[in-house]
């Protein structure tokens, strides 16, 4: 295998998840509709508690189809 190159490795949810604490995200969920927006505040093996506009709620993690991380920009404020 020598001087082949390796394909990129995908992050496991145990990788990926712990890295989106505190940010924004967007959710998707596997029944469609409206997705889910909010800063992720805590997670555990089965759920996921994302602070909203319209307050907290627990996301249980087997219900997601993605999540997307949101790239906020500095010193931008929404809403004026």
């Amino acid at each position: 295998m020598s001087g082949e190159e390796r394909p990129a490795r995908i992050k496991s949810s145990y990788e990926f998840i712990p890295e989106l604490k505190g940010k924004k995200v967007i959710i998707r969920l596997l029944s469609g509709g409206q997705p889910v927006t909010g800063t992720l505040e805590s997670y555990n093996p089965y759920e996921l508690q994302i602070l909203t506009a319209k307050g907290t709620l627990v996301v249980f993690k087997r219900a997601i189809a993605m999540i997307e991380a949101v790239e906020e920009m500095q010193g931008s404020r929404a809403g004026g």
